[in-house]
């Protein structure tokens, strides 16, 4: 792509979210006025990410340099002083800089985003999906990962011990202030560069890097295909950044209610169990009344029976009959290397355990209410206490061992659910059987967003990617280079998707790449296996 076009959609992007006449709004006049005006520094901070340099003032100013003359006149780069014409200096790239994140930090840091700040980042990633093309899709992942700061973790202080006295032990109550560990996110850290970081823990499968770190959590919405829709340009439409201090999930959920105040859809929401984990009013509520369709992966301690509503059994969100078989109410996730035959055996027992769930008869009111229907009613399977459904074909699940007392859920045949019943666990689909796997693993593009920005080989946000200190100046950056991976992705969606209609114009099939599942009994793999060792 030309330079000429590429600072066109980039001066697009920034036009369209309007945030640069905000930021000037927000900065104090001076003497006389300033040669870098907001606008063309975010210009210069996306040509930097573009060109996949690290987020470093220096070469914000040197990409600004480089543009050709007429751009640099135009962006106010280069203009007429009364002794000719002056360049634009390092110093005062600087400064606006630090004129603009100083007006976009609180007042009193304490490690969550201001406002304002959120409304920035929020402008300029909206803008940037708009200006590239909305996905025909309301489905969003969300996820987080590490951001490390630059700066050095604070060291622990110790008491100086005097000569000839032995230091006893102090409870809690009894330690002084002074001597609080500094790790504690109640403590501030005035000894570090960064206050506003905390200690943090990255959780990864490889051994050497499930560690501990000093930093913040970075999250992002990213959007995804409908169920079983056409596949979409993954674009990340909203950013969060915080102390590792405040909890990710209670961090997100005003990003989503944002979104809904402001038009966004929000259909199918994607989260893993680090989500689904915490308290409903935490995650779970909010995000329903945001208007998100959760699909959730439960936490191995909310997965099976959690106590039972007028008889019916609650397990995994849902609702079952009380002869339900506990084998069935005791079924978990599949492991990623299953193979065909345990997928097959595991697809057919979520669908018996089916048969057993109490189906809803409308949804849920304006206040939460709704009502279920008994599986023998409702025709999906054989109860002497349903007379009319013994019957139903052989083909249906019989109850051998009705209750002999039966429980409100048996004698109706409909119940009512208020809306504190699995108010944690309920979901679009049933967890955890065959339409729920497949929808679920459209939650791996909230992972590819992070990978586009992590890859060492484009923009790296590993320690040392920017050197800035502080919430405003990592937020700013980091919105800048996931604007950037939108226009990788955009790019690359729009390239795969001429091929495929070059390829079927030519009668060729499109280009899919898939995983192919390892099987340790395929002749292929035990042909390229290496020699086994003799004893």
């Amino acid at each position: 792509m030309s330079w000429g076009s590429n600072l066109h959609r980039l001066e697009q992007i920034i036009d369209a979210s309007g945030v640069s006449e905000r930021i000037e709004m927000l900065l104090p006049i001076g003497v006389r006025p300033r040669q870098l005006s907001a606008r063309t520094l975010l210009i210069g901070m996306l040509l930097t990410l573009r060109d996949e340099r690290p987020a470093h003032l220096v070469r914000v100013h040197q990409a600004l340099r480089g543009l050709p003359e007429a751009d640099r006149q135009r962006l106010g780069v280069t203009c007429q002083w009364k002794n000719g014409p002056h360049e634009l200096t390092y110093r005062q790239t600087e400064r606006t800089f630090a004129l603009a994140t100083r007006a976009l930090t609180t007042e009193h840091p304490d490690g969550k985003p201001s406002q304002i700040l959120s409304e920035i980042a929020d402008r300029l990633l909206e803008a940037s999906v708009k200006v590239l093309g909305v996905p025909e899709s309301s489905s969003l992942a969300i996820d987080w990962s590490d951001y490390e700061s630059f700066a050095r973790p604070p060291r622990k202080r110790h008491a100086p011990e005097q000569k000839g006295q032995t230091q006893t032990p102090q409870s809690t109550a009894e330690r002084p202030a002074a001597a609080e560990d500094e790790h504690s996110p109640e403590q501030p850290t005035p000894d570090c560069a960064d206050p506003e970081a905390a200690w943090g823990h990255r959780n990864t499968n490889h051994p050497t890097r499930s560690k501990t770190f000093y930093g913040y959590y970075l999250q992002a919405v990213t959007i995804v295909k409908e169920d079983g829709g056409p596949d979409v340009p993954e674009l990340v439409r909203r950013i969060t950044l915080a102390s590792c201090k405040h909890d990710p999930p209670a961090q997100i959920v005003p990003v989503l209610g944002r979104m809904a105040t402001q038009g966004v859809e929000i259909g199918d929401l994607l989260a893993d169990s680090g989500y689904a984990y915490r308290e409903p009013e935490t995650f779970a509520m909010p995000a329903r009344a945001a208007g998100a369709n959760l699909v959730i992966d439960l936490h191995p301690n909310d997965r099976g029976m959690k106590g039972t509503h007028q008889g019916a059994i609650l397990a995994n969100g849902n609702l079952y009959c009380p002869a339900t078989p506990k084998t069935l109410l005791q079924l978990g996730p599949l492991a990623p290397a299953a193979t065909q035959t345990e997928l097959h055996l595991h697809d057919q027992k979520t669908q018996e355990l089916s048969r057993y769930k109490l189906s809803p008869l409308n949804a849920a009111d304006h206040d939460g209410y709704r009502r279920v229907i008994c599986p023998a009613t409702a025709g999906k399977l054989r109860c002497p206490h349903k007379p009319t459904s013994m019957s139903l074909s052989h083909e249906h699940p019989t109850i051998t061992s009705p209750p002999e007392h039966p429980p409100t859920c048996c004698a109706q045949q409909t119940i009512t659910v208020p809306p504190t019943v699995n108010t944690k666990t309920t979901q679009k689909h049933d967890y955890p059987s065959k339409t729920h796997r497949r929808s679920y693993a459209r939650r791996t593009a909230a992972e590819r967003s992070f990978s586009q920005i992590s890859d060492p080989a484009s923009t790296d946000i590993s320690r040392g990617w920017c050197r800035l200190i502080g919430l405003a100046p990592n937020t700013l950056f980091l919105a800048c280079a996931l604007i950037t991976a939108n226009i990788r992705v955009t790019d690359a969606f729009t390239a795969r998707a001429a091929e495929d209609e070059r390829r079927h114009r030519c009668g060729l099939p499109s280009q899919h790449r898939r995983q192919r599942r390892r099987n340790p009994h395929d002749p292929a793999d035990q042909a390229n296996a290496p020699p086994a060792i003799a004893a």
